[in-house]
């Protein structure tokens, strides 16, 4: 009896925080369209900058790190904003596309730390009254079970009698 009601609240547990996916999922792309569209703007300023005097972006980067200490930091700065504006663009491409349960089979997609602690920070868990929620609890409510089940069957491995074996 025991046994079951705690493979019964290991798969609510495990409905309640997995329904919660779609919804943390939204709010990653949220976040992620404003951090993409904030490095947009520093990243096409720098090219705009650098046409202006007849430079392309790496000539532009390269032209900054030879100008000092301050320079070869700034380029170096520039350089990593760059890199960083071309792997989230691509990542929200990537998710805008997706459905929610793509958006499962793509999570290192969501894989942004500074992102997703900001959206972690503000997220709050809700009911989800969808189609994806209510299937990403029900997977959740039988992985739950499938660990609790599994937890307690180990739990009482070291108490089960071994049977005499006949003669």
């Amino acid at each position: 009896m025991l046994g079951r009601a705690l493979m019964l609240a290991g798969g609510l547990a495990g409905a309640a925080g997995l329904s919660q996916f779609p919804e943390f999922s939204q709010q990653y792309v949220q976040r992620l369209g404003g951090a993409v569209d904030e490095l947009r703007g520093f990243v096409e300023g720098f090219d705009a900058d650098a046409a202006d005097v007849g430079l392309t972006r790496q000539a532009a980067l390269a032209d900054l790190g030879r100008g000092g200490a301050m320079g070869a930091q700034r380029a170096d700065t520039m350089a990593g904003v760059i890199v960083r504006y071309e792997r989230l663009s691509a990542d929200l491409a990537a998710l805008r596309r997706a459905s929610p349960f793509t958006r499962a089979y793509r999570a290192r997609s969501l894989g942004d730390a500074e992102i997703a602690a900001a959206a972690w920070a503000e997220f709050k868990p809700a009911l989800p009254l969808t189609f994806e929620g209510a299937v990403f609890a029900g997977t959740g409510f039988l992985g739950g079970l499938g660990v609790t089940g599994a937890l307690l069957m180990l739990l009482k491995l070291p108490f089960r009698r071994r049977r005499a074996r006949p003669a």
